[in-house]
C-alpha cells in the first residue's frame, strides 16, 4: 500500500513559474510514488480575503486548470476543495482545545506572515489559528508525509504536537506525519526582486500566451553595471542566468552564454532570446493541456466532484475515529 501524501495551495490567482519550480514539478513526480491528495485551501484563503470571498471562489477553477495543465493526473492525484469537506472544520474545532493561543502565535511561520501582512493588533482569529486548521487538513487525510520548504517546517511540527497531545489523551488514533523537505528553489522575480509576487507584477504566469512571455523575458533585469554588450558582465545573481539555470535543459548552451557574458562577447538580447526559447519549450505543452481542459468544463467539474467525494470518504472516516476515541460519537441518537 502506497504511503499517503498531502500538498496544497490557497486559491489566490494564477500560478507562475516560481510555483512551477517550487512545488508543481515535485507534485507531478510524487504522484507516481505516493497516494497524493492536493488540497485547494479556500477556507484558509478566506482568513485574509474574508472581505472579498468572490476572489477566492473565482480562483478555484484557475488553480485546478493550472494543476491539470502542468501534468497533475486526476487518475493518480485526488484534488479536493477544502470547504467541501466539512469534517476538516469539525476536526479543527476539536484540535483548538489541544493547543494554547500563545503557542500558535509563537509559531515562526505565523509570526512572519502576521508581520508581512501588517495586521498589527487586528489579527483575525481565523488567521491566528491557521496552524490548527492545517493540522486538521493533514490528519483528516491521514497523511504520512507532507512535502514543504524549510520555512514551513514549524507548521508541520505544530501538527505533530497536536497529534501527540490527542493520542496521549484519547488513544493512538491519529497518524503523526513526517516532513518531506524538498529542495524548492525560490525563483527571483523578472525585476530581480527576492521572489516572484503577484503584487509586484514581476511574474511569468503558466497561463501567459507566447507573446506575453516574450515581452516579459525581453524586459527582464540583468547586470545593471553592464551598459553595452562589449562590457564584461556578472552572471552570479543575474536574473536572466538564474532563469537559464532553472529552465534551460541545454547545459552546454548555458555554459557558453555565461562564459561569453563574462568576457563581454554576447549581448543581453541574445541571452534573453535563448531564455525565451527555453521557457517556451516548457510552457507550450502546459498551454496545450490547459486549452484542452478549458474547452471541457464538464470534465473539470467531474474531476473536482470525484476528488471531493474521495476527500469526504477519507476525512469522514478520520472524524468518526476521532469522535469515537473522544467518546462523543453518540451512536444512540438517531
Amino acid at each position: 500500500m502506497k504511503k499517503r501524501i498531502l500538498t496544497g495551495d490557497r486559491p489566490s490567482g494564477r500560478l507562475h513559474l516560481g510555483h512551477f519550480v517550487g512545488s508543481l514539478q515535485n507534485r507531478v513526480k510524487l504522484q507516481d510514488e505516493y497516494e497524493q491528495f492536493v488540497l485547494i485551501a479556500d477556507v484558509q484563503a478566506l482568513t485574509d480575503n474574508y472581505d472579498n470571498p468572490e476572489k477566492v471562489r473565482n480562483s478555484v477553477k484557475e488553480l485546478v486548470l493550472d494543476y491539470l495543465s502542468v501534468g497533475i493526473d486526476p487518475q493518480k492525484t485526488t484534488i479536493v476543495v477544502q470547504s467541501m469537506v466539512p469534517a476538516i472544520a469539525e476536526l479543527t474545532v476539536y484540535y483548538l482545545n489541544l493547543v494554547s493561543l500563545s503557542r500558535v502565535l509563537r509559531n515562526p511561520t505565523v509570526k512572519s506572515e502576521i508581520e508581512q501582512k501588517g495586521f498589527g493588533e487586528s489579527i483575525p482569529a481565523g488567521f491566528a489559528i491557521y496552524p490548527v486548521s492545517q493540522a486538521a487538513d493533514i490528519t483528516a487525510f491521514g497523511a504520512d508525509l507532507v512535502p514543504v520548504g524549510e520555512d514551513q517546517i514549524p507548521m508541520i511540527e505544530q501538527t505533530r504536537e497536536i497529534v501527540r497531545k490527542f493520542n496521549s489523551l484519547y488513544g493512538e488514533v491519529l497518524k503523526e506525519p513526517e516532513v518531506l523537505v524538498g529542495n524548492f528553489p525560490r525563483l527571483v522575480g523578472t525585476d530581480g526582486k527576492a521572489k516572484m509576487s503577484k503584487s509586484l507584477g514581476n511574474c511569468i504566469y503558466l497561463s501567459d500566451d507566447s507573446e506575453t512571455v516574450k515581452k516579459k523575458v525581453m524586459s527582464m533585469f540583468t547586470d545593471p553595471n553592464r551598459l553595452k554588450p562589449t562590457d564584461k558582465g556578472t552572471v552570479e545573481g543575474n536574473p536572466v542566468f538564474i532563469y537559464h539555470d532553472a529552465f534551460n535543459e541545454n547545459l552546454g548552451e548555458i555554459e557558453d552564454l555565461k562564459n561569453r557574458y563574462r568576457e563581454g562577447q554576447v549581448g543581453d538580447v541574445e541571452v534573453k532570446q535563448k531564455l525565451f526559447v527555453a521557457i517556451e519549450k516548457i510552457l507550450t505543452p502546459i498551454r496545450e493541456r490547459r486549452k484542452r481542459y478549458e474547452s471541457d468544463e464538464e470534465e473539470v467539474n467531474r474531476i473536482l466532484s470525484k476528488g471531493v467525494m474521495r476527500g469526504n470518504e477519507v476525512a469522514s472516516e478520520t472524524l468518526r475515529k476521532v469522535k469515537q476515541a473522544m467518546k462523543i460519537s453518540y451512536e444512540f441518537i438517531k
